[in-house]
């Protein structure tokens, strides 16, 4: 019997037969896992979470492996689970052989340092004796001249602890006069900042007195396990007795794991993280903090907060210095959240001056027009398509990816990431086959297959017809195809993009052609061809020039705001004159929708 196995995160639905092991599936659908040991069971590197479907029962290999507790929560090797129905599994990153793309860079603004936390780096205090026994506490007190300074209860744990190890020696932390950690004499705090995606996620390790930063990682958002997109995990936190807090959970230890990875590579401790900043979307928000989410499945998608939150670090579970806070920017309402806030404030968009549209492209498009006369923004349900997802030989940016494709006097060239033999197509070069075959006559404007010129590459009749980009006699057997499905849920993403553009420029009274510049931001955003964007209908038809790649802008004002007290409250201000619009209930949103569904 067939079946399909859907890899996440790298957005992979791969055909099998029963009985097939989930290593053997991957290694067909060029995912390469790590397999030390050729799939003998021995190595206990190919380590998946089976989500949901039926598989063969766990082994003695395994239990040996792993431990009875998470073969119990479905963790298993890929080589030694065999499939017996439709599957979906989860792939943590330590199982990958090679690294997915993840976008870190992004235009930042300069800022003036304000920082929320200082540090007093050389404090000397008076040892205590048998004729000076003040308690550690107003010893510390005396010595910086502030007996107003508070001490929270984590810090005063390990307080006794950090002076003595230090010879009473050390360097201060300080959020106002409250201590939020004693660390060796010198110590320079630092800040993390984080761009919390729905499916990617970025980080920063920055310098708080220099404002430098010292490192950048991403990595997946493994909450994808749960979900693609944010309806589908808001679904699972209520339908599910213990959806969100495993949703949670998984993303706590994520940045933690991150905030780690940065430190060991600067040579830091994570003791040293004095301050952090995240940003995400709405529900993203809501899922980190642990607040409901049931009212944001539902129209008028109304939030529990939007206002900016300062909350200690060690409630939400995140290992940094003792009473650390994070900040988290304000929302603005409905699916747009504090990531396009800062998003305004890293793409340099509220400096521009005249008409700009900005877009956030991901598995939620985020977009602003900022005119004269207002500021508008709107969420569209883009959907993970631009990821790969849903596409039946597309991926995640990851090596062997075909990230660029030109069809020219009947030739097709392709660029593929790290020049690796082709596996599948990630989001930039699903982009640039649409475009490319529209533009050779292969694709008409409804999206239909027709192909003159190209009939030897056209298989099947009617909704099967698929196009064969790459020949398996070419790829060692491996065939990558392209079909009107996926062509369908391309103009689903890219007609749900265009048409929030559309009904933001009606609200404001204006046409496409009296924009002054087009901003767009987004791991995808980064990487697409803005012609291949143009040609499709996905944006406005206008100069090149009049269009900006600014990176993970998000990522980038997370940082400001790490930096800058005053960048903190401008985001405040930004998100009270933005005037939000709920698509769903514009009349017009339909109409407009079925026209920017066409490939023009």
């Amino acid at each position: 019997m067939s079946f399909t196995v859907d890899f996440e995160p790298v957005g992979r639905r791969v055909p099998c037969q029963s009985g097939e092991s989930v290593l053997e599936a991957a290694q067909r659908g060029g995912i390469v896992l790590n397999a030390t040991c050729g799939g003998e069971g021995v190595c206990g590197r190919c380590i998946i979470q089976v989500i949901a479907g039926q598989v063969s029962a766990p082994n003695l290999t395994e239990a040996a492996e792993l431990g009875d507790e998470p073969v119990r929560q479905g963790w298993r090797l890929a080589c030694q689970t065999e499939i017996q129905g439709d599957l979906r599994v989860h792939i943590p990153p330590e199982s990958f052989a090679t690294a997915q793309r993840t976008q870190t860079e992004g235009h930042a603004l300069p800022v003036a340092l304000d920082p929320a936390v200082r540090a007093v780096r050389q404090v000397v205090l008076a040892l205590p004796g048998i004729e000076d026994l003040r308690s550690d506490a107003v010893r510390l007190r005396d010595a910086l001249g502030m007996p107003e300074l508070v001490f929270p209860a984590a810090v005063l744990r390990t307080l006794p602890g950090d002076l003595r190890e230090n010879n009473f020696q050390v360097s201060i932390f300080l959020r106002r006069a409250t201590v939020v950690g004693v660390r060796p004499p010198g110590t320079i705090p630092l800040g993390l900042a984080v761009d919390l995606g729905t499916t990617k996620l970025a980080a920063y390790l920055v310098d708080l007195e220099s404002g430098e930063t010292l490192a950048a990682a991403g990595a997946m958002n493994p909450q994808i396990a749960y979900g693609e997109d944010v309806m589908a995990r808001i679904r699972h936190a209520i339908g599910q007795a213990e959806g969100a807090e495993q949703m949670r959970r998984v993303i706590v230890e994520a940045l933690n794991e991150l905030a780690q990875r940065l430190c060991a590579q600067t040579g830091r401790s994570t003791l040293d993280i004095a301050d952090a900043v995240v940003v995400g979307n709405t529900a993203m928000h809501h899922l980190f903090l642990g607040l409901p989410v049931a009212q944001l499945g539902l129209a008028p998608y109304v939030p529990a907060e939007s206002a900016a939150l300062d909350i200690p670090a060690s409630e939400l579970g995140l290992a940094l210095a003792p009473a650390a806070a994070v900040h988290l920017l304000p929302n603005i309402a409905g699916f747009v959240g504090a990531d396009h806030v800062a998003m305004l404030l890293g793409s340099g968009m509220l400096e521009q001056g005249g008409m700009v549209l900005g877009l956030d492209i991901g598995t939620n498009t985020e977009i602003s027009l900022i005119t004269p006369q207002g500021h508008f923004a709107c969420s569209t349900a883009s959907g993970p398509a631009f990821e790969g997802a849903h596409i039946r030989h597309g991926m995640r940016a990851a090596p062997g990816a075909i990230e660029k494709v030109l069809i020219h006097d009947g030739q097709i060239k392709l660029q593929t990431i790290e020049n690796q033999p082709p596996v599948g197509l990630c989001g930039s070069g699903i982009l640039d086959l649409i475009a490319q075959m529209r533009k050779a006559g292969i694709l008409n404007n409804r999206g239909a297959l027709t192909g003159p010129g190209f009939e030897s590459r056209i298989q099947g009749s009617g909704h099967g017809k698929e196009f064969v980009l790459v020949l398996g006699a070419e790829n060692n057997g491996m065939e990558i195809t392209f079909d009107r499905n996926d062509v369908t849920e391309i103009q689903l993403a890219k007609g749900a993009m265009r048409a929030g553009v559309e009904i933001l420029l009606k609200k404001a009274g204006i046409t496409a052609q009296a924009l002054d510049k087009v901003v767009i931001a987004g791991a995808f955003g980064t990487y697409l061809d803005v012609h291949s964007g143009i040609e499709i209908g996905m944006f406005p038809r206008l100069e090149r020039d009049r269009f900006l790649q600014v990176g993970n802008a998000a990522g980038a004002g997370a940082r400001m705001a790490l930096l800058s007290k005053q960048v903190r409250a401008q985001a405040i201000q930004v998100a009270q004159k933005v005037s939000y619009v709920e698509l769903s209930s514009e009349a017009s949103f339909s109409g407009t929708f079925a026209r920017s569904l066409l490939l023009e």
